[in-house]
C-alpha cells in the first residue's frame, strides 16, 4: 500500500473520532494511541517496503531467468546446427565408404580376372584333355583361325612360332597337323610332309595321326614321287587299317598308277 494513502488513513482515524470520546482521554492516553497509530503506519510501511523489495528481487531473477532461456535458445540452435552439420557429414562419409567398397570390389574383380588369365585351364583338343595357359589356348586358337580365313602364310607362320614358343604344350601334336595342312596350302609339300611325320612320329597314338600319313602321301602325290606316296598308303594301312584315313588311302591306292 502507498505510504501517502497509510499517512492519509490515520489522519482521517483521529478527525473522525468523536469529542466527547477524544475528551476522555487525558494526554497520556492520547500520546499512546498516536505511538500505536504511528508504529503501524510503520510496520504497514516496513511491510509495504519488503514487498517492494521482494518485487524488485523478482524482476530481476525474471530478468535472469529470461537471459538464462535466451541462452538456452541459443545454445539449442547450435546445437541443432551441430546435429544438422554431423548428419550430412554422417551422410557424405556413409557415400564415402559406399564409393570406397565399390571401388574395392572393382579392384578386387580385376585382380581376379587377371589371375583367372594367368590360371591354366583345362581344355580338350582332337579328343585329348589338357592344362594350358589362357595366353597359350589364345595363340593355338588365333593360329586356327587364321588358317580357317585361308591365309596360309601367316598360319604356317603362327603355327610355328606356337611351337617354338610351347615345346612341350598339349597342342603340340594338334599345331604340327595345322602346320602341314597350312605348309601344304602354301604347295610347300617337302616342309609340309616334315610337320605331319613329326606328328607320327612323336605321337602314334595321336587321333589326327592316320589323317597326317594320308596328307603326307597327298603330298607326294602333288610333288609327283607317286612311289612314296604308295608306300606311305601302304604304311597307314598297315598301322591304322580300320581308320576312316586307311579307308581313303585305299580308295586313292587304286587311282595310283
Amino acid at each position: 500500500m502507498p505510504r501517502w494513502l497509510v499517512a492519509l488513513a490515520a489522519a482521517a482515524l483521529v478527525l473522525l473520532a468523536p469529542p466527547v470520546r477524544a475528551a476522555l482521554f487525558d494526554d497520556d492516553e492520547a500520546r499512546k494511541a498516536i505511538l500505536e497509530l504511528r508504529q503501524r503506519v510503520q510496520q504497514m510501511e516496513q511491510a509495504n517496503a519488503r514487498q517492494d523489495a521482494e518485487a524488485v528481487k523478482t524482476m530481476e531473477q525474471i530478468q535472469v531467468l529470461k537471459r538464462s532461456v535466451l541462452e538456452l535458445n541459443g545454445q539449442l540452435e547450435s546445437l541443432r546446427g551441430e546435429i544438422a552439420r554431423l548428419r550430412g557429414t554422417d551422410e557424405q562419409l556413409t557415400r564415402d565408404l559406399s564409393e570406397v567398397q565399390r571401388r574395392q570390389k572393382d579392384i578386387t574383380q580385376g585382380v581376379d580376372d587377371r589371375i583367372r588369365k594367368l590360371e591354366p585351364m583345362k581344355v580338350s583338343i582332337d579328343g585329348r584333355e589338357f592344362m594350358a595357359d589362357p595366353e597359350e589356348k589364345r595363340q593355338f586358337d588365333d593360329a586356327l583361325a587364321v588358317l580357317r580365313g585361308g591365309d596360309f602364310d601367316k598360319a604356317a607362320a603362327s603355327f610355328g612360332s606356337f611351337l617354338r614358343r610351347y615345346p612341350g604344350s598339349g597342342y603340340s601334336d594338334s599345331a604340327r597337323f595345322w602346320q602341314g595342312n597350312a605348309l601344304y596350302g602354301k604347295r610347300e609339300y617337302k616342309e609340309a610332309i616334315v610337320s605331319f611325320r613329326s606328328l607320327v612320329n612323336n605321337s602314334p597314338d595321336h587321333p589326327r595321326a592316320p589323317e597326317a600319313l594320308l596328307a603326307v602321301a597327298n603330298c607326294q602325290v602333288e610333288a609327283k614321287d607317286t612311289k612314296a606316296a604308295r608306300a606311305t598308303i601302304g604304311e597307314l594301312i598297315k598301322a591304322y587299317p580300320k581308320s576312316e584315313a586307311a579307308q581313303a588311302g585305299r580308295e586313292r591306292l587304286a587311282a595310283l598308277k
